[in-house]
């Protein structure tokens, strides 16, 4: 796994194995994925979305805590996947990085709790499947407009967005952070700090009594 610019992302390139009856790879990797991120993927839901072409989806986050780490992967078509910084007081906050996911190379990206996450379909049927902590709880998910100017995400340009009624409804950055709704790096810090914490206390050996 290859950490991104944004604290708390990845991206991973999973070992294809090709031979005349197709491929086989390994999209997810418990293991690996605990030694590169100090913590394991505690799996609440799986999701699918389908898309067609121009389809904008996000910006996407949760409340923290307990909000909700995501692990994506595009099984069919392809997408151009978007990982937002909205965590207030963060170096790199109100920065993004995007990551090709398609079923060529099958790529992987995983963002943690805090930060925001969108995807432009870059074809017809893209089919992105993700891996979340915590289930859809209506109460504590939020959205930031994939079209703020303040964010300036890099879309592509020769396709005509497609939004959802309350993804083009949804406020700008700064109109998030002025009302109070983003998240701070803080709290997401000491969060992951607990889960790291949890993981270290569940693995120290049991002493016998004697």
């Amino acid at each position: 796994m290859k950490p991104l610019s944004i604290d708390g992302g990845w991206v991973y390139q999973p070992r294809h194995f090709d031979d005349d009856r197709g491929s086989f790879l390994e999209w997810f990797q418990g293991d690996r994925f605990l030694a590169e991120t100090g913590r394991r993927l505690q799996l609440a839901q799986a999701n699918c979305s389908i898309s067609r072409r121009g389809v904008l989806r996000g910006v996407h986050y949760a409340d923290v805590p307990p909000s909700q780490a995501k692990y994506v992967t595009c099984v069919r078509g392809a997408v151009r996947d978007v990982v937002v910084d909205l965590r207030t007081g963060s170096p790199t906050f109100g920065e993004w990085e995007a990551v090709e996911l398609n079923d060529r190379d099958r790529n992987a990206v995983f963002l943690s709790e805090g930060l925001g996450h969108a995807f432009q379909a870059l074809t017809d049927d893209a089919t992105v499947v993700y891996l979340c902590s915590t289930g859809y709880s209506p109460g504590r998910e939020h959205g930031i407009n994939p079209l703020d100017p303040d964010l300036g995400i890099d879309w592509l340009d020769d396709m005509a967005p497609v939004l959802s009624a309350k993804d083009a409804a949804a406020p700008g950055l700064a109109q998030a952070e002025a009302a109070g709704l983003l998240p701070s790096y803080q709290e997401c810090r000491a969060f992951l700090h607990s889960l790291a914490s949890a993981i270290s206390e569940s693995t120290e050996p049991i002493e016998e009594t004697p």
